[in-house]
């Protein structure tokens, strides 16, 4: 079983920029696609990001143009860079694996992005 672990996670101010990471222990290589979804306090958790084996990229409305998603196989590292940072980008971002067979994602723990001046 493949776990991931995400960090990069940090307090940044309006418009400043992050970039997390979600390393697999264990080959993400083999999965369908990884995304990246984020939860803020009191809410449900929402789609941030996605990337396929393939590299096809898709974003949420509310991040595009600002975020960008990226994958490093060597590495066993899926990329969020998250660039103009606004307040309501904070919540708790979470790295998700999507298989290719019906068995459920595997998540990360989460690392928390926190946006205020």
């Amino acid at each position: 079983q493949v776990q991931l672990v995400e960090s990069g996670g940090d307090s940044v101010q309006p418009g400043g920029s992050l970039r997390l990471a979600c390393v697999g222990y264990g080959s993400i290589a083999g999965f369908k696609a990884m995304a990246w979804y984020r939860q803020a306090l009191g809410k449900e958790r929402e789609y941030v990001a996605r990337i396929t084996g393939y590299g096809a990229t898709n974003y949420d409305d509310s991040v595009k143009g600002r975020f960008s998603i990226s994958k490093d196989f060597a590495k066993n590292t899926v990329y969020l860079q998250m660039n103009s940072l606004k307040v309501e980008d904070t919540a708790v971002y979470y790295c998700k694996a999507e298989r290719y067979s019906a068995s459920p994602p595997i998540w990360g723990q989460g690392t928390q992005v926190t946006v205020s001046s």
